[in-house]
């Protein structure tokens, strides 16, 4: 007890509280620090890998700013936890801090502003990273970043970048030309004689278009046509080892899409089969047999593909799953679409950063199509055992063939053929003014060649259709 009192009436305790407070503070400023830091090397890099696998385009945008807001955040809280823990009353702090934030969201208005705005873009994911867009102005931009404040553009045209604030941006009439698809229509004016027929003039560009590499149409039509694509500067190039010329490449990747797409079209014509005998099987309810002998229609489908399925093990818990196998086969729709965009990638306009960005889009899809088909697998395998709507089988399926056409790959290029009609006749007689045929037609990826890609493919096909047509004396 005396001994009590004596260390009571020691007044080194005193400091010495003091100085466990101290290091209490220190020791939440570092815990604050170690958190920000786990967050931004460790969980935002799971984060962005998540959103990768992802199809939904908000996570592409939400990924960026938790990334810019959640350590502020920490290290906020960090200060506000040591300054308690120091014994610093924060309660007289708390009305200075309600005035100054007053004062200070005032002048930062637009600050927040753009904060808000970022978040609405969020919400709204109008675009996403790697976009093509066009802005009010008319420029044509590729996003960079979606930045708490501001968003980062790169101008094709002037190759360089921009900063727009987000409030401004969200506030501007924007034309996103990646959606729905890569594939952009280009427009041309082509004048002719008012003394032939317009009808001679319209094949000769019908197959100039047709056989250019890189714009869109029927893909027969193309491989027979191509052998009259025409390009001045293949000749002055000297291929080196393993590089392939324009035309040869060209007709190599058509021949390849021609595969993949005639076995995209198997796929949906064995999903529209199962979906008439799901229907037929599901009026009286499955039962486990014939759940069963669905399961064997749709691993037609899965083979196909150029899947095979597996039981995963974990623990004593088994389930089947669908995944590559190690004997490829090299005529399913995954190998050949690997071989496909391999070929593209060799394509001699395109760049290094092209084969990337061919690679990442098109394996980005195949972990999209894996994803989608374990899940239809998981549902198939449970009809019959109470785990899962069997009446609802064949519109899984139906919304899984939707899918494979709208996002995955599309295979009827038929309204993608150049159109061709006279925009502008002059019935005068035979005067050479006013005479026009209006040529649209879609380029393949507008993203490739830095955006280039469209310019260049419109000046080869408007510099061929003259060269030809001045050739048969129809351009006046």
């Amino acid at each position: 007890m005396s001994l009590k009192n004596a260390l009571a009436n020691f007044e080194g305790w005193e400091l010495l509280g003091l100085i466990q407070k101290i290091l209490t503070g220190l020791l939440i400023l570092a815990i604050s620090y170690l958190i920000a830091q786990l967050f931004t090397e460790v969980l935002a890099y799971y984060l962005k890998k998540y959103a990768e696998k992802s199809e939904a385009t908000w996570d592409d945008v939400l990924v960026p700013l938790l990334e810019n807001t959640l350590p502020v955040i920490i290290y906020l809280l960090g200060i506000f936890f040591f300054l308690q823990a120091v014994g610093i009353d924060l309660t007289g702090l708390a009305v200075l801090f309600g005035a100054v934030s007053f004062g200070i969201s005032y002048s930062l208005k637009d600050i927040l502003q753009n904060f808000f705005s970022s978040l609405v873009l969020l919400v709204d994911t109008p675009f996403q990273y790697g976009d093509v867009i066009q802005l009010g102005t008319g420029e044509l931009a590729v996003i960079k970043n979606i930045g708490i404040r501001l968003t980062k553009l790169y101008l094709i045209d002037t190759n360089c970048e921009k900063f727009i604030p987000n409030g401004k941006l969200q506030n501007d009439e924007i034309t996103n030309l990646s959606r729905p698809t890569h594939n952009y229509y280009y427009t041309i004016s082509v004048p002719f004689r008012g003394d032939i027929d317009p009808i001679q003039s319209i094949k000769i560009i019908e197959e100039v278009i047709i056989s250019h590499p890189d714009t869109l149409g029927d893909i027969s039509k193309k491989l027979e046509a191509i052998d009259v694509f025409y390009r001045p500067k293949d000749k002055l190039i000297e291929l080196k080892d393993g590089q392939i010329s324009k035309l040869e490449g060209g007709r190599l990747r058509l021949e390849t899409e021609l595969k993949l797409n005639q076995t995209i079209d198997r796929i949906n014509q064995l999903i529209t089969d199962l979906c008439e005998k799901i229907q037929v099987l599901e009026k009286n309810g499955l039962d486990v047999a014939e759940a069963r002998k669905i399961q064997g229609y749709y691993l037609d489908i899965v083979r196909l593909t150029g899947l095979e399925m597996v039981t995963d093990r974990q623990g004593r818990r088994k389930s089947l799953l669908l995944q590559e196998p190690a004997k490829i086969d090299e005529n399913t729709m995954i190998p050949l679409l690997r071989a496909w965009y391999k070929i593209w990638s060799k394509d001699p306009d395109l760049t290094f950063e092209d084969a990337e960005i061919l690679e990442e889009e098109w394996e980005r899809r195949i972990t999209f199509l894996q994803l989608r088909m374990n899940n239809l697998l998981k549902k198939i395998s449970n009809a019959g055992k109470g785990g899962v709507n069997e009446t609802k089988l064949d519109d899984y399926l139906d919304n899984f063939a939707a899918w494979l056409k709208e996002n995955f790959k599309n295979t009827n290029t038929l309204w993608q053929e150049p159109k061709i009609w006279v925009s502008n006749l002059n019935l005068g007689g035979g005067g050479s003014t006013g005479n026009e045929l209006m040529v649209k037609f879609f380029v393949d990826n507008i993203k490739l060649e830095q955006c280039q890609r469209g310019y260049r493919v419109r000046s080869e096909v408007q510099g061929e259709i003259m060269r030809r047509l001045r050739q048969s004396y129809l351009y006046r």
